[in-house]
């Protein structure tokens, strides 16, 4: 039991207890105004580029806006609308390239549009009355709750506690932990970046896989593991990340087809538990850990579960509305209450029972950031549609796939659309860019609005899987240094081979029944 402060265990697979004395507890971030917190990576933070770097992302972003504005707008297109289009399209570009972090980006963006008279002040800002956009924000509110009651924790003990005897099912635990999570957390970055990794990682440096040379031998296949099915959760709810319920706001916009939280879970319940039952095997059989029997993960979790003791108050308190909210989320259509209204009473709740008070709310960055770029995008996205250049777009597209059966558009445009994730750095950018133009162009080419919208929606996140930058808790995990870049691609683009006819033909079949 001599050296530091991590369980040695025999190469062999044997499974063999690690020293008790010295198995590590899971690593949870301190609070943000706790006295003992200590320097953590911070997902929010931004890499500073270069003044080199800076320079070309600027130049980027003016040259697209510029470019555009210099072309001049086709027939049938006003002044104001085309401008509009050149700021949009700036944005997105600034979302990508990040001179800036992409909260600060869309804030310009909506202050060019409100300068130049593309708009008017009050419908510049107009987004930031919407009901959908203090959904997102109440929900990341809650999240916290989940966080700083420690009650996400307990859930991954638990089901570690109940399928952790071996690598697989030590991975199955923590993608459950993840899933059940996504009901409510929209935030993938606090459900997998603050609470499933510190326990992988910690789990994972319990059998002495740490990066480097011992990589293999847990800590690599619970990284991969995990991320690829994290992709999964967030397209099988409407909460699975943060994006989502702009996908839906643009499918009523474009096609009129709405798609509430029970529709979305009901639609990606099959194909979504049968990828994150597959995805690990495959990962399993492509990328095995060397470690194959890891026995005493759930000793372990028992002690951990036992160090936690019963359930707090402010536990308790905080599953009654994970429990409320989630309820009456799935249960919208019998009682018509809107869906930021429910989000609005779960936050009134934890404030009036003090789970949560309001340096909580204040302090969280994540969901200001979210609140600014997404109010924003949802605005200029919504009077880019009204302007009529979408549809204009979607005619020119149309006319390469014309004659072409619609379920073949389909299916090449939903390919298309899954692999440009590759040049896209996160999920809202991609969606914000491509979804409402590809599906006009899906729906002119005669493809049911059932398949069109969902099966859109559901690869907007999916195709987060390809990259180490696909959506924000890619970094986290990928930044472990357990899986090397080219490995990461070579896992995302073998899981794409399955996950595209899983999704594209179980999933038509279920929609269908």
């Amino acid at each position: 039991c001599a050296g530091p402060a991590i369980a040695r265990v025999t190469r062999s697979n044997a499974g063999r207890r690690p020293c008790a004395a010295r198995v590590p507890a899971p690593y949870s971030p301190p609070m943000p105004n706790s006295p003992t917190a200590v320097p953590v990576a911070d997902p929010m933070a931004e890499e500073r580029p270069s003044a080199s770097g800076l320079a070309w992302r600027w130049a980027a972003v003016g040259g697209v806006a510029f470019g555009i504005l210099a072309f001049g707008a086709p027939a049938g297109i006003t002044a104001p609308s085309w401008r509009l289009f050149a700021i949009f399209a700036a944005t997105i570009v600034g979302s990508i390239v990040r001179p800036l972090p992409a909260g600060a980006v869309v804030f310009l963006g909506v202050c060019a549009i409100a300068v130049t008279g593309t708009m008017s002040p009050a419908d510049s800002l107009r987004g930031y009355a919407d009901p959908i956009v203090w959904l997102v924000l109440c929900a990341f509110f809650i999240a916290r709750g989940v966080l700083k009651t420690g009650l996400g924790r307990r859930i991954a003990f638990l089901f570690i506690k109940t399928l952790g005897s071996r690598s697989l099912g030590l991975s199955y635990a923590l993608i459950s932990t993840d899933a059940l999570l996504a009901t409510i957390v929209p935030s993938n970055s606090a459900r997998a970046g603050g609470i499933v990794f510190p326990v992988a990682r910690s789990l994972a440096e319990a059998y002495d896989s740490t990066p480097g040379p011992t990589a293999r031998r847990l800590g690599a296949f619970l990284m991969a593991t995990v991320y690829q099915c994290d992709v999964v959760c967030c397209a099988m709810f409407i909460t699975g990340q943060a994006s989502n319920v702009l996908i839906a706001k643009f499918a009523l916009d474009a096609a009129g087809y709405e798609i509430s939280y029970a529709k979305w879970m009901l639609g990606s319940i099959v194909p979504g538990v049968v990828a994150l039952l597959l995805v690990p095997l495959l990962i399993y059989r492509i990328y095995p850990p060397e470690v194959k029997h890891t026995p005493h993960a759930t000793e372990f979790a028992r002690e951990e579960l036992a160090k936690l003791g019963r359930m707090s108050r402010n536990e308790r308190m905080m599953l009654m509305v994970f429990v409320l909210v989630a309820g009456l989320w799935i249960t919208q259509s019998w009682h018509s209450i809107h869906y930021a209204v429910v989000a609005l009473v779960g936050v009134a709740v934890l404030l009036l029972t003090r789970v949560l008070d309001w340096d909580d709310v204040m302090s969280q960055r994540a969901a200001w950031d979210v609140f600014v770029w997404y109010g924003g995008l949802v605005r200029m996205a919504e009077a880019l549609g009204e302007t009529g250049i979408t549809k204009r777009f979607a005619e020119v597209v149309a006319g390469a796939t014309l004659g072409w059966p619609w379920w073949a558009a389909l299916a090449v445009l939903l390919l298309i659309y899954y692999y440009a994730h590759y040049g896209f750095a996160s999920i809202t950018a991609h969606a914000t860019a491509m979804f409402t133009p590809f599906l006009v162009v899906t729906m002119g080419a005669g493809a049911p609005a059932t398949l069109a919208v969902l099966g859109l929606a559901y690869f907007s996140n999916l195709s987060a899987g390809l990259t180490h930058y696909g959506t924000t808790p890619a970094p986290i995990y990928f930044g472990a240094r357990y899986v090397t870049q080219r490995e990461w691609w070579r896992i995302g683009f073998t899981v794409s081979l399955v996950t595209i006819p899983l999704w594209a033909v179980l999933g038509f079949t279920w929609w269908k029944l």
